[in-house]
Protein backbone atom coordinates (compact mmCIF):
# COMPACT_ATOMS: atom_id res chain seq x y z
CA UNK A 1 0.00 0.00 0.00
CA UNK A 2 1.49 3.41 -0.96
CA UNK A 3 2.63 5.57 1.93
CA UNK A 4 1.25 9.07 2.45
CA UNK A 5 3.59 11.63 3.99
CA UNK A 6 2.44 14.66 5.99
CA UNK A 7 4.21 18.02 5.98
CA UNK A 8 3.66 21.39 7.63
CA UNK A 9 4.17 24.53 5.53
CA UNK A 10 4.35 28.01 7.04
CA UNK A 11 2.93 31.22 5.61
CA UNK A 12 4.67 33.81 7.80
CA UNK A 13 3.64 37.41 7.16
CA UNK A 14 4.93 40.66 8.60
CA UNK A 15 5.17 44.32 7.66
CA UNK A 16 8.70 45.38 6.76
CA UNK A 17 9.65 48.71 5.20
CA UNK A 18 5.98 49.56 4.69
CA UNK A 19 5.29 46.41 2.66
CA UNK A 20 3.54 43.14 3.40
CA UNK A 21 6.28 40.51 3.29
CA UNK A 22 6.38 36.73 3.51
CA UNK A 23 9.20 34.48 4.62
CA UNK A 24 10.50 32.45 1.68
CA UNK A 25 12.84 29.48 1.52
CA UNK A 26 15.23 29.20 -1.44
CA UNK A 27 15.41 25.51 -2.35
CA UNK A 28 18.86 24.08 -3.09
CA UNK A 29 17.88 20.54 -4.04
CA UNK A 30 15.48 18.64 -6.24
CA UNK A 31 12.63 18.87 -6.80
CA UNK A 32 12.32 22.54 -7.73
CA UNK A 33 16.00 23.33 -7.19
CA UNK A 34 16.46 27.12 -7.15
CA UNK A 35 12.75 27.90 -6.74
CA UNK A 36 11.22 29.74 -3.83
CA UNK A 37 9.07 27.80 -1.41
CA UNK A 38 7.47 28.26 1.96
CA UNK A 39 9.50 27.14 4.99
CA UNK A 40 8.27 23.79 6.23
CA UNK A 41 9.05 20.11 6.48
CA UNK A 42 7.83 16.64 7.34
CA UNK A 43 6.27 16.00 10.72
CA UNK A 44 7.81 13.53 13.16
CA UNK A 45 5.83 10.41 13.97
CA UNK A 46 5.60 11.34 17.65
CA UNK A 47 4.53 15.00 17.37
CA UNK A 48 1.21 16.79 17.00
CA UNK A 49 0.68 19.29 14.19
CA UNK A 50 0.94 22.44 16.35
CA UNK A 51 4.15 21.10 17.86
CA UNK A 52 5.54 20.46 14.37
CA UNK A 53 4.57 24.00 13.30
CA UNK A 54 6.38 25.50 16.29
CA UNK A 55 9.46 23.33 15.68
CA UNK A 56 9.62 24.29 12.01
CA UNK A 57 9.14 27.95 12.89
CA UNK A 58 12.41 27.69 14.79
CA UNK A 59 14.32 25.17 12.67
CA UNK A 60 13.31 26.13 9.14
CA UNK A 61 12.06 29.70 9.48
CA UNK A 62 14.86 30.61 11.89
CA UNK A 63 12.43 32.39 14.22
CA UNK A 64 13.06 30.72 17.55
CA UNK A 65 11.81 32.46 20.70
CA UNK A 66 9.76 34.97 18.70
CA UNK A 67 6.20 35.73 19.80
CA UNK A 68 3.96 35.15 16.82
CA UNK A 69 0.27 34.59 16.16
CA UNK A 70 0.04 31.09 14.65
CA UNK A 71 -3.12 29.42 13.36
CA UNK A 72 -3.95 26.54 11.05
CA UNK A 73 -4.73 27.78 7.55
CA UNK A 74 -5.84 24.81 5.42
CA UNK A 75 -4.95 21.29 4.30
CA UNK A 76 -3.73 20.54 0.77
CA UNK A 77 -3.81 16.96 -0.44
CA UNK A 78 -4.48 16.59 -4.15
CA UNK A 79 -2.49 13.65 -5.55
CA UNK A 80 0.08 15.36 -7.81
CA UNK A 81 1.16 18.25 -5.58
CA UNK A 82 4.57 16.64 -4.87
CA UNK A 83 6.42 14.75 -7.65
CA UNK A 84 8.26 12.52 -5.16
CA UNK A 85 5.32 10.81 -3.48
CA UNK A 86 1.83 11.42 -2.15
CA UNK A 87 2.17 14.26 0.35
CA UNK A 88 -0.53 15.99 2.37
CA UNK A 89 0.41 19.43 3.66
CA UNK A 90 -1.14 21.22 6.62
CA UNK A 91 -0.45 24.93 6.22
CA UNK A 92 -0.16 27.36 9.12
CA UNK A 93 -0.44 31.14 9.02
CA UNK A 94 1.91 33.16 11.23
CA UNK A 95 1.59 36.92 11.84
CA UNK A 96 3.73 39.30 13.88
CA UNK A 97 5.03 42.89 13.72
CA UNK A 98 8.37 43.67 12.07
CA UNK A 99 9.82 40.19 12.44
CA UNK A 100 13.64 40.03 12.36
CA UNK A 101 15.74 38.63 9.58
CA UNK A 102 16.05 34.87 9.74
CA UNK A 103 19.22 33.26 11.01
CA UNK A 104 19.11 30.88 8.03
CA UNK A 105 20.91 32.04 4.87
CA UNK A 106 18.32 30.35 2.63
CA UNK A 107 15.43 32.21 4.24
CA UNK A 108 14.57 35.75 3.12
CA UNK A 109 11.76 38.24 3.60
CA UNK A 110 10.21 39.11 0.25
CA UNK A 111 7.31 41.36 -0.75
CA UNK A 112 4.24 39.20 -1.33
CA UNK A 113 3.43 40.99 -4.59
CA UNK A 114 6.76 39.85 -6.00
CA UNK A 115 6.28 36.28 -4.80
CA UNK A 116 2.83 35.69 -6.27
CA UNK A 117 4.03 36.98 -9.65
CA UNK A 118 7.19 34.88 -9.87
CA UNK A 119 7.10 31.95 -12.28
CA UNK A 120 9.33 29.53 -10.38
CA UNK A 121 7.47 28.46 -7.26
CA UNK A 122 7.88 25.03 -5.67
CA UNK A 123 4.97 22.63 -5.36
CA UNK A 124 1.68 24.48 -4.82
CA UNK A 125 3.21 27.11 -2.57
CA UNK A 126 2.03 30.06 -4.64
CA UNK A 127 -1.55 28.89 -4.04
CA UNK A 128 -0.92 28.37 -0.32
CA UNK A 129 0.64 31.83 -0.04
CA UNK A 130 -2.33 33.43 -1.77
CA UNK A 131 -4.70 31.60 0.57
CA UNK A 132 -2.71 32.86 3.55
CA UNK A 133 -2.78 36.45 2.31
CA UNK A 134 -6.54 36.30 1.74
CA UNK A 135 -7.06 34.77 5.21
CA UNK A 136 -5.10 37.64 6.76
CA UNK A 137 -7.04 40.23 4.77
CA UNK A 138 -10.40 38.72 5.67
CA UNK A 139 -9.57 38.33 9.36
CA UNK A 140 -8.68 42.00 9.59
CA UNK A 141 -12.32 42.74 8.78
CA UNK A 142 -13.93 40.75 11.57
CA UNK A 143 -11.26 40.20 14.24
CA UNK A 144 -8.69 42.22 16.17
CA UNK A 145 -5.86 40.45 14.33
CA UNK A 146 -4.51 43.68 12.81
CA UNK A 147 -3.03 44.49 16.21
CA UNK A 148 -0.83 41.40 15.84
CA UNK A 149 1.13 43.39 13.23
CA UNK A 150 1.66 46.27 15.71
CA UNK A 151 4.02 46.73 18.65
CA UNK A 152 2.53 46.38 22.17
CA UNK A 153 1.65 50.10 22.16
CA UNK A 154 0.67 51.82 18.93
CA UNK A 155 -1.14 54.82 17.50
CA UNK A 156 -4.28 54.76 15.40
CA UNK A 157 -2.20 55.96 12.45
CA UNK A 158 0.16 52.99 12.83
CA UNK A 159 -2.81 50.62 13.00
CA UNK A 160 -4.35 52.25 9.93
CA UNK A 161 -1.12 51.75 8.03
CA UNK A 162 -1.30 48.01 8.81
CA UNK A 163 -4.77 47.84 7.29
CA UNK A 164 -3.64 49.81 4.24
CA UNK A 165 -0.60 47.60 3.65
CA UNK A 166 -2.41 44.28 4.13
CA UNK A 167 -5.49 45.32 2.17
CA UNK A 168 -3.46 47.19 -0.45
CA UNK A 169 -5.66 50.29 -0.45
CA UNK A 170 -5.60 53.74 1.21
CA UNK A 171 -8.14 54.51 3.95
CA UNK A 172 -9.70 57.77 5.08
CA UNK A 173 -7.93 58.69 8.36
CA UNK A 174 -10.91 60.29 10.11
CA UNK A 175 -13.34 57.54 9.16
CA UNK A 176 -10.84 54.88 10.23
CA UNK A 177 -10.20 56.58 13.57
CA UNK A 178 -13.93 56.74 14.27
CA UNK A 179 -14.44 53.07 13.44
CA UNK A 180 -11.54 51.54 15.37
CA UNK A 181 -12.02 53.65 18.49
CA UNK A 182 -15.74 52.88 18.36
CA UNK A 183 -15.28 49.10 18.07
CA UNK A 184 -16.16 47.39 21.33
CA UNK A 185 -13.02 46.53 23.38
CA UNK A 186 -10.71 46.67 20.34
CA UNK A 187 -8.39 49.43 21.56
CA UNK A 188 -7.51 50.43 25.13
CA UNK A 189 -5.98 53.89 25.73
CA UNK A 190 -2.69 53.73 27.63
CA UNK A 191 -2.80 57.34 28.79
CA UNK A 192 0.48 58.04 27.01
CA UNK A 193 1.29 59.89 23.81
CA UNK A 194 4.05 59.83 21.19
CA UNK A 195 5.34 62.08 18.43
CA UNK A 196 6.90 59.26 16.37
CA UNK A 197 4.18 59.71 13.70
CA UNK A 198 5.32 63.31 13.27
CA UNK A 199 3.30 66.42 14.05
CA UNK A 200 1.19 66.72 17.18
CA UNK A 201 1.40 64.11 19.98
CA UNK A 202 -0.74 61.07 19.19
CA UNK A 203 -2.44 58.88 21.75
CA UNK A 204 -1.02 55.40 22.33
CA UNK A 205 -3.27 52.35 22.53
CA UNK A 206 -2.86 48.68 23.27
CA UNK A 207 -4.87 45.74 22.04
CA UNK A 208 -8.05 45.08 24.01
CA UNK A 209 -9.56 41.73 24.87
CA UNK A 210 -12.02 41.63 21.97
CA UNK A 211 -11.56 38.71 19.57
CA UNK A 212 -14.35 39.74 17.20
CA UNK A 213 -14.82 43.31 15.98
CA UNK A 214 -18.25 44.80 16.61
CA UNK A 215 -18.98 46.47 14.28
CA UNK A 216 -16.61 44.89 11.72
CA UNK A 217 -14.02 46.81 9.69
CA UNK A 218 -15.09 46.00 6.15
CA UNK A 219 -12.68 46.33 3.25
CA UNK A 220 -13.45 49.01 0.66
CA UNK A 221 -15.15 47.34 -2.29
CA UNK A 222 -14.99 48.66 -5.85
CA UNK A 223 -18.19 50.31 -7.03
CA UNK A 224 -19.26 47.82 -9.70
CA UNK A 225 -22.08 50.10 -10.76
CA UNK A 226 -19.72 52.78 -12.08
CA UNK A 227 -18.79 52.75 -15.77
Amino acid sequence: MPRVAVTVDLVVLTVREQRLCALMWRRDRAPYDGCWSLPGGFIHLDEDLPVAASRLMADRAGLADVRIHLEQLATYGYPDRDPRQRVVSVAYLGLAPDLPASSRAQVLWTCVEELVQRDRAAFDHRRILRDGIERARAKLEYTSLAAAFCPPEFTVAELRRVYEIVWGTPLDPRNFHRKVTGADRFLVPTGRTTTRDGGRPAQLYRRGDAEQLRPPMLRPRPDLGRP
